[in-house]
């Protein structure tokens, strides 16, 4: 084995180049120019390749945004405003961010405060209402109050808003929701995800922190945003009266919500609402284009039928099938694109959820079990509510911001301010599962 002493290595180095030095022979000379020379090129064209290899996969992953029409719908602010003006010109507006998490995320929602606070909190010190099924421990509550100036409060959900109502046969739930594990369901076998989502479908604006509010900006751990926000947007959002605001619109995995729609669309029908958004969510059918009904139609009708029997009595249990449907996400000729606004952020006017026909409907799809039965989401639900409540002038795409959750991703790109758009994340208006088309189809269409 060989055994390196201590100033051996760094002496023969220094022979070395002294022989070279000291070899007067032109070979040698020759090798010494060329190594100075080649090196440093070779190191230059190392960094030519990463660096067009980036700017190539850069251009892969985020083309140039589609101009859109903002006839119905522009973007409050393209590029950069005077924050500091900005953040003076008017009162704080009455709103806060809602943050649901657990003590065991306090690193995800540290650094979410962290994105949050930098690319905007920082100028206009909105206060945070922190939520969670227990009591928050004192760890989460020091790292929180660190990240922020802004006022701070926890609170603490009962049982009423997290968990089963009093009516729900609890063995016949539980047992459906390891139903939706065994099919693989994603998050179906987590009951504390079906209370989640139940929780911010018709519960969170009720919470008593909520109730001196009247907007909010919700918030979740281990997001990013990665443009810089220069303008109020509740102030914003206020002023061209807009009620819902999203960044991000795709499509659910239909396993989730595979009679959703149809229930959804059976109370439009009974409650005769009609709204000029209800298209973002459909594709048209001809009902005089089809056949007979086919064999595994009739399956999946059967197996809807039998699923019935242990639901709770509700209007909408008779008006469900459709005789003329051809799946489970289809009714009276419409049928579900699966398109939602993804509620991981969203930004809304509390008086969207605290009125009689909200909480009608909120009451009469909680009656049909689909919160445990099947894997509801608060996204779809928010989604298809505003579907039958809003008009499509009353919501917002913030396509100036940039916005990461998970491995979803929209970057401002050219529209933000001081974007940075990560590098090896597609841009999901350029990815099959995005619903731009359809919120263009609504909006007056794309100009190029």
């Amino acid at each position: 084995m060989l055994h390196w002493k201590q100033g051996v290595f760094p002496v023969l180095l220094s022979n070395g180049f002294q022989n070279l030095r000291l070899n007067k022979h032109p070979f040698y000379r020759f090798r010494l120019f060329s190594l100075l020379i080649v090196a440093p090129l070779a190191i230059l064209s190392l960094f030519t390749l990463w660096f067009g290899y980036k700017h190539v996969s850069y251009s892969i992953y985020h083309p140039p945004l589609r101009a859109l029409n903002e006839t119905i719908d522009a973007v409050f602010s393209h590029g950069c405003k005077n924050v500091a003006l900005e953040a003076q010109m008017h009162p704080r507006m009455n709103a806060t961010f809602v943050v649901l998490a657990r003590n065991s995320e306090v690193d995800g929602v540290v650094s979410s405060m962290r994105s949050v606070e930098s690319h905007f909190n920082r100028h206009f010190n909105y206060p945070y209402v922190f939520l969670n099924d227990v009591p928050f421990d004192d760890n989460f509550k020091d790292a929180v109050l660190k990240e922020t100036s802004a006022f701070v409060e926890f609170g603490t959900l009962d049982a009423e808003s997290f968990g089963f109502p009093n009516w729900a046969n609890l063995e016949v739930e539980k047992e459906e929701i390891a139903k939706q594990g065994d099919l693989g369901i994603m998050y179906g076998d987590m009951e504390s995800y079906h209370h989640m989502c139940r929780f911010f479908s018709g519960f969170f604006y009720k919470h008593p922190l909520m109730q001196k509010y009247q907007w909010y900006w919700r918030v979740e751990p281990d997001i990013e945003f990665t443009c810089d926000i220069t303008y109020d947007p509740f102030y914003y959002m206020d002023i061209n009266k807009k009620m819902y605001g999203f960044v991000i619109a795709i499509k659910e995995l239909e396993d989730t919500v595979p009679n959703m729609f149809r229930y959804v669309s059976a109370y439009k029908r009974e409650h005769k609402l009609d709204s000029d958004l209800w298209d973002f969510f459909i594709t048209k059918k001809d009902k005089k284009a089809r056949s007979a009904m086919p064999l595994t139609t009739i399956d999946k009708k059967a197996q809807i039928m039998h699923a019935f029997k242990n639901f709770p009595q509700n209007s909408l249990k008779g008006l469900l099938v459709d005789e003329n449907a051809d799946s489970t996400t289809q009714m009276e000729g419409d049928a579900y694109n699966m398109c939602h606004f993804w509620s991981n952020f969203e930004i809304a006017n509390l008086d969207l959820f605290r009125n009689d026909e909200y909480e009608q409907f909120f009451h009469e799809m909680e009656q049909t079990g689909g919160f445990w039965r099947e894997r509801w989401g608060d996204a779809p639900f928010h989604s298809l509510a505003a579907g039958l409540l809003l008009r499509k002038e009353q919501l917002h795409y913030f396509r100036d911001f940039g916005y990461r959750h998970s491995d979803i991703y929209h970057c401002g790109q050219n529209l933000g301010c001081n974007c940075e758009c990560l590098p090896n994340i597609e841009e999901i208006e350029a990815k099959p599962g995005a619903c731009i088309k359809e919120w263009a189809d609504i909006m007056g269409g794309f100009l190029d």
